[in-house]
């Protein structure tokens, strides 16, 4: 597609001025001059891709500088810098928020204008990189943001997935995966310096050698070798000159054509080794049901955190300082259980390639790394196969060996005879078919332990790590999730934040805790107004993507009732169905009750080997099928399904919903940040005590916050006296109604089948409790209905939510961080 002819702007200025200066003339300039130049375009035959670019490299310009001096700062200073090793960074589009941390959005909106441009129109051009599942790589991402915004040294560690996490496609109610091809038109933000690339070895044999001095090392002599290539992305602070750097890894193989093969006609095996080193990097997480899934899935963990620390310690040798102080010059975050065999690899890189001695190597090792454990969910804590593991890499079995077995020692020391609790403590499960336990690894090798919200770092102590929490208190302590208001307040929602900022001033989008200042406004009736405006704005801006997208035609004025995060049966969105069908059959027996229109709108995708979760899915679009085809209704019901769910579209969302639903059954979800974003944009939230819920109800205040369900000990006393949902169902007609509904067929086409593994579940076992929890989760939706009539009460709540969520920004996240695991300070980058 062509875009229109641009005008002559007249004579440049200086270079470095054009290059480096903000204003809208220079912008104009240089992104002229970047469409020539780098994109090879004349204006008459530039794509709209091609502009995007041209603007793109435009604003990187302006970070190259900053990036550039942050860098060399960090080398002159004798800083300590945080490495954060993630599997996942969900960074979002870079154009938009660049902008705002730059500070020239007005005045490159206006450059556009002169070149007859529209800016949001070439920031939709932008290809959302899907280096994540959902919460884990986002969190990474704002928390990127936040250390540069604080000026703290870091540099982030990942993948560079060729393709992202899957696009979701909705065919006939079910989800349908296609290939992220998120690099098709290149990425503007991203440097790659193969000159910086490390070797990464796997599979082989090990073998002992005399070091010639008496003593004894290992080789490790591998059957693969991969080169890991860096690419790196500037990521800005806002109004600040930091620029930190994003580093993730391509993989190559050594060779990548093999001559000899392709001289004799095997031209498969001419390029067999560029495939198999090229698939470690190739897709976001595979499907691991079978063991190729799962060998390609710990190839990617070692991959990246191999290159990562052979990084770290060749930065640490560059410098000429000891390896024996790494731990002073570094800390090194592990973000989960993915990046857990950093332990064995950094004490590999220390005994082997650099003759250190065990005991330093653990003081070392052990000092430098830190770990969040972000799940209490048994299964998610990643443990592999012994023998996988060790045909993988034999000589971090090893080493894992040797750790485990003075680890035990030790454990036996201190409670002789207690042979269970060395079996739990054990890295190597040799209950049934041996495995490496990831999080204990961890936990080990760490001299820091943190969960992500209050009610998880304790629920680790007490049951997932109760063993470690024991033998080693001192390392654990909670670090509260945040979320960054820069691109889930300034940018999803700039008129909210013109209007905060019109009234307290900037200073609150880097100290959110200044929003406090608000409270006084809720009495303010042009405050209120204004407020209430700019909902309704985000709501109709948020209905017209909705009808242009799927034809789906929703009244502003509704409540906008969303649940947005991956589907899984722990997050209950099939809870939120029970509720709507609660309210189809109200309707059906009372065709004029009187109803709070409400629009239900769902996101997020399921894992594709994850059936029940897609039955969920499969399980909205029917009961949306039936209800919107019902005249009964009318407008009072309305439900959306938002395909392929993202950071790009949470920014349409968050800033556009009434209601917040977090509805995990209590003791399940880790923390939530999708509950921080509803909460800074507005929405009220509707949430059992799980996760962060608890934390945002202390600080909003109970009275604007919608509570419903067990709590975490009434959970586990109903588990311990045997838990029957079929007697939950038999005496409740409510809910004996809508489930018999479900088995009848009357929401799909009268094939009793289609629903019957998600029906028997919940009859028959009910893991995640619904049953539970479903009369008091509809009695508080009732009361919510009540409360959104009341538009004053509702509004004076909302902005009270967003008075009161200072406490949920990454930026006070780090600052606990820095002060309590990392060690470390600000340094101010001077241009």
């Amino acid at each position: 597609m062509t875009a229109p002819a641009l005008p002559d702007l007249g004579p440049e200025g200086s270079l470095k001025t054009l290059r480096t200066a903000a204003g809208s003339h220079a912008l104009a300039h240089t992104f002229l001059d970047n469409l020539f130049f780098v994109q090879g375009r004349s204006r008459d035959r530039a794509t709209f891709n091609d502009l995007y670019m041209a603007l793109a490299h435009t604003v990187r310009d302006r970070l190259v500088e900053r990036w550039i001096q942050t860098v060399l700062n960090y080398r002159a200073q004798d800083v300590r810098v945080v490495c954060y090793l993630s599997a996942e960074f969900l960074t979002g589009p870079h154009l938009a928020n660049n902008l705002i941390n730059l500070g020239i959005y007005e005045e490159t909106e206006e450059a556009m204008r002169k070149l007859g441009l529209d800016l949001e129109t070439l920031i939709e051009q932008e290809a959302e990189p899907g280096l994540g599942n959902g919460g884990l790589g986002r969190l990474a991402a704002c928390f990127m943001d936040s250390l540069a915004t604080l000026d703290i040294p870091a540099i982030g560690y990942g993948i560079r997935y060729e393709y992202g996490i899957f696009d979701q496609e909705i065919r006939d109610g079910w989800q349908v995966e296609n290939t992220d091809k998120w690099l098709r038109l290149g990425n503007p933000w991203a440097l790659e310096r193969p000159e910086d690339a490390f070797e990464v070895k796997f599979g082989g044999h090990t073998e002992r050698y005399s070091d010639g001095k008496g003593g004894f090392k290992v080789r490790w002599n591998p059957a693969k070798l991969v080169r890991g290539i860096p690419n790196d992305t500037p990521i800005l602070g806002y109004r600040t000159n930091t620029a930190n750097t994003l580093r993730l890894w391509s993989a190559q193989a050594v060779e990548s054509f093999n001559i000899e093969s392709f001289n004799t006609g095997d031209f498969f095996a001419a390029v067999r080794d560029k495939v198999d080193s090229e698939n470690i990097s190739k897709i976001l997480y595979p499907n691991d049901e079978q063991i190729q899934g799962k060998q390609l899935r710990l190839e990617q963990q070692f991959f990246f955190v191999s290159c990562s620390l052979q990084h770290i310690v060749k930065i640490q040798q560059t410098a000429q300082r000891p390896l024996a102080d790494l731990h002073r010059a570094f800390s090194i975050q592990m973000n989960d259980t993915h990046p857990a065999i950093a332990v064995a690899e950094l004490m590999r890189l220390l005994i082997d390639e650099n003759s250190m001695n065990w005991d330093t190597a653990w003081r070392v090792t052990t000092q430098t790394l830190s770990y969040t454990n972000h799940t209490l969910m048994p299964e998610a804590l990643e443990k592999w196969p012994v023998s996988l593991f060790g045909s993988l890499l034999p000589r971090h079995l090893e080493i894992i060996k040797e750790i485990n077995r003075r680890h035990l020692d030790n454990v036996r020391s201190r409670y002789p005879g207690d042979e269970d609790r060395v079996r739990r403590l054990s890295i190597i499960d040799d209950s049934g078919e041996r495995y490496v336990r990831m999080a204990h690894l961890a936990t080990l090798g760490s001299h820091a332990v943190n969960g992500v919200a209050a009610l998880h770092s304790e629920l680790l102590k007490s049951s997932v790590l109760r063993d470690f929490y024991e033998l080693t208190p001192e390392k654990f302590s909670n670090k509260t999730n945040g979320v960054t208001p820069r691109r889930w307040m300034v940018l999803s929602n700039p008129r909210m934040a013109h209007l905060i900022t019109a009234r307290l001033g900037p200073s609150w989008i880097h100290d959110l805790e200044k929003l406090r200042k608000l409270e006084p406004l809720v009495d303010d009736a042009d405050f209120t107004h204004e407020w209430r405006a700019i909902k309704h704005h985000n709501k109709q801006r948020l209905a017209a993507y909705i009808f242009q997208s799927l034809g789906i035609a929703v009244e502003p004025d509704s409540m906008f009732d969303v649940l947005v995060k991956r589907i899984h049966e722990y997050k209950r969105q099939h809870l939120k169905v029970l509720h709507i069908l609660t309210l189809y059959k109200r309707i059906q027996q009372n065709p004029d009750i009187v109803m709070q229109p409400r629009t239900f709108i769902f996101g997020g995708k399921a894992a594709p080997g994850y059936h029940m979760a897609k039955l969920i899915i499969k399980l909205i679009h029917s009961v949306a099928e039936v209800i919107h085809g019902d005249p009964m209704v009318r407008d009072r019901l309305r439900i959306v399904f938002l395909p392929n769910f993202n950071v790009t579209l949470g920014q349409r969302v968050y800033s556009a919903a009434d209601l917040s639903e977090q509805i995990s059954l209590a003791g399940l979800e880790a923390s939530g940040t999708g509950n921080m974003k509803f909460a800074m944009n507005g929405a009220l939230t509707v949430g059992t005590l799980d996760g962060a819920n608890i934390e945002i109800r202390e600080e909003v205040g109970a009275d604007n916050f919608f509570l419903f369900g067990l709590t975490t000990p009434q959970v586990e006393q109903k588990k311990a006296a045997g838990y029957n949902p079929r007697s939950l169902y038999e005496s409740n007609n409510h809910l004996r109604e809508i489930v018999d509904s479900l088995s009848a067929g009357e929401f799909s086409h009268g094939d009793r089948r289609l629903f019957a593994p998600l029906v028997q579940s919940l009859l028959n076992g009910d893991p995640y409790m619904l049953f539970a929890d479903y009369q008091s989760y509809i009695d508080c939706q009732d009361e919510i209905d009540q409360v959104f009539k009341d538009a004053d009460r509702w509004t004076r709540m909302s902005i009270l939510n967003v008075a009161r969520i200072g406490k949920f920004s990454s930026d006070r996240a780090i600052r606990d961080y820095c002060a309590d695991i990392w060690k470390t300070w600000p340094v101010k980058i001077e241009i």
